[in-house]
């Protein structure tokens, strides 16, 4: 197998989540120096969940690596759950986040700190567009991969997290008080739960082999049948490798097994077409023979 065909959809991302790494990273730093300078915990707490975003993406990297490996005898199907495993991960870390700072919230809302509004409107303005330009960046990637999917819901979450802390600043400016931060604080957790819920979701469901989301196994039994010369098909199972890959297996019980060549070649061209599904098993049998009892004659 070429290079090219162990492409994965998380590696066409690889050079927009470098990019997004480096801008995050720099970012971090500039936000800790502007906590410690104006006294603000929801900086220095932006700063905390920007730091899950370095690791997150770093994650998403390394299992990007790890995916474009060769099988071994070992590993027959090579890495490719690699990039599972991350988004896995990612969406545990963002809902412990998201814990966090329903925490951290209600401690701010008991005892709002002091804090220095002004400067800390403008850092969390700059971070704010630093967040978005990199949500910006791993959007179209978020679509065709868990794991990048997982790097995106992390920089989105931070984006949410900036604008709360923008609406904070401009409040303690306009105001004097600090209750909400805490409240922005809340609002964000809730936002960033039920996305991080539907990705722990879908990375579950592919470690456990379940049906793709996207597919119906009804659908494709109903496309199989359908090609001349296909009986019935049972033992059918449809699963992910990896974001964009799907695999399947099926025993297809056919008229005439002498037809093998024809009827594989339509069912590939089936799935592939209409579901593009192209890491296919397919056994091909007849029905057996029915079996004929002969009763003896009734005892008088």
């Amino acid at each position: 197998m070429t290079h090219g065909e162990r492409s994965t959809a998380a590696a066409r991302s690889r050079g927009r989540l470098l990019t997004t790494l480096g801008v995050t990273a720099a970012f971090l730093v500039v936000e800790v120096l502007g906590a410690v300078w104006t006294g603000s915990l929801a900086l220095l707490a932006d700063a905390g969940h920007m730091l899950t975003d370095v690791a997150g993406l770093a994650l998403a990297l390394f299992a990007i690596w790890i995916a474009g490996r060769p099988p071994t005898p070992a590993k027959s199907y090579g890495y490719y759950r690699a990039e599972i495993l991350a988004a896995l991960v990612n969406a545990l870390v963002l809902l412990a986040v998201a814990g966090a700072i329903l925490v951290e919230g209600y401690r701010r809302l008991r005892a709002p700190p002091d804090v220095l509004g002004g400067p800390m409107l403008a850092i969390a303005v700059v971070g704010l567009a630093a967040n978005l330009g990199c949500a910006w960046l791993l959007h179209a990637g978020a679509g065709t991969s868990l794991n990048v999917r997982g790097a995106y819901l992390h920089v989105l979450g931070d984006a949410l997290a900036s604008v709360g802390v923008v609406v904070a600043a401009a409040v303690v400016v306009a105001t004097g008080s600090t209750v909400a931060d805490p409240l922005a604080s809340v609002a964000i957790a809730l936002i960033i739960v039920p996305r991080t819920w539907g990705l722990l979701r879908q990375a579950v469901n592919v470690l456990l082999e379940g049906t793709p989301t996207h597919l119906d196994l009804g659908e494709i039994e109903g496309a199989i049948r359908r090609v001349p010369g296909v009986r019935r098909v049972h033992d059918l199972h449809v699963w992910t490798l990896t974001s964009g890959r799907e695999a399947m297996s099926a025993h297809v019980v056919v008229e005439d097994v002498g037809a093998s060549d024809r009827l594989l070649r339509e069912l590939h061209a089936v799935l592939h077409a209409r579901f593009g599904i192209d890491h296919t098993t397919i056994q091909l049998e007849t029905e057996p023979p029915a079996v004929l009892r002969i009763r003896g004659p009734s005892a008088v």
